[in-house]
């Protein structure tokens, strides 16, 4: 009876030794695209979950609606943009203390795949909204109050340091009109875009929403990220 007792034992240990091994690979940066979320196909299940309606009229757009650049919204003393830099970047240099990136490395950029050195005051790296605000504008933004608009500006999950004319390239493009050149990317830029669409509960056109499904079904285990802010920025913070 001793021995059978001591293999139970030694089966329990195995069973939590294996459970927590699992839970150390799914954790991440908390915001950062492709991190934590459900299980597997969480990304394909949200997607197929987004309502969907026409694009609504852009008139009114600016990026004003949405506040002020990179404001500072989890009030950590560091503006959103040195923020993304801290946390996507490598061999990251400040400035002044541990706020103003001066200097480091995309090491790879996600939606080139090429290694992009940035030093602040160039334009090789930006700081890109995966779901451009003048697309949140017109599926469901410009509906809401300003604190909602500048609290998914300012979301980490939204945000990603990427090469500059890549950006540039996709401009306010949807999953239907862009996805990153990098093709081993495409899964979790989809899973991001989808994550903030259901967070902020925007909506897709048909097109978006065909065009996102079959990205992740290509990946059909893709996970959702979660995390970010929350979708409130504090009420000392003004859109014009």
């Amino acid at each position: 009876m001793a021995r059978l007792r001591g293999g139970a034992v030694i089966a329990v240990v195995m069973v939590f030794a294996v459970a927590g091994c699992k839970d150390l690979q799914d954790k991440g940066s908390p915001g950062a695209p492709g991190t934590g979320g459900g299980g597997g196909g969480a990304a394909l299940t949200a997607a197929d979950a987004l309502t969907v309606k026409g694009r609504a009229p852009k008139t009114g757009y600016t990026r004003g609606k949405f506040g002020s650049a990179w404001a500072d919204t989890d009030s950590n003393s560091c503006d959103t943009r040195d923020d993304i830099l801290k946390r996507d970047l490598k061999d990251v240099k400040f400035t002044d203390g541990d706020c103003k990136v001066s200097s480091g490395v995309l090491d790879p950029d996600p939606y080139s795949g090429k290694d992009i050195t940035y030093k602040r005051g160039r334009s090789l790296v930006d700081i890109d909204h995966m779901v451009a605000l003048s697309d949140a504008w017109q599926t469901g933004a410009k509906y809401w109050d300003a604190s909602k608009r500048i609290a998914l500006a300012n979301d980490p999950l939204n945000l990603l340091a990427v090469d500059a004319s890549a950006n540039r390239g996709k401009g306010d493009g949807d999953t239907a009109t862009w996805l990153p050149p990098a093709k081993a990317y495409r899964c979790t830029y989809v899973a991001a875009q989808v994550a903030v669409k259901k967070k902020y509960g925007l909506w897709v056109t048909a097109a978006e929403k065909a065009a996102m499904k079959k990205v992740l079904a290509s990946c059909p285990g893709q996970k959702l990220p979660a995390g970010g802010n929350p979708t409130k920025a504090p009420s000392r913070f003004r859109a014009s």
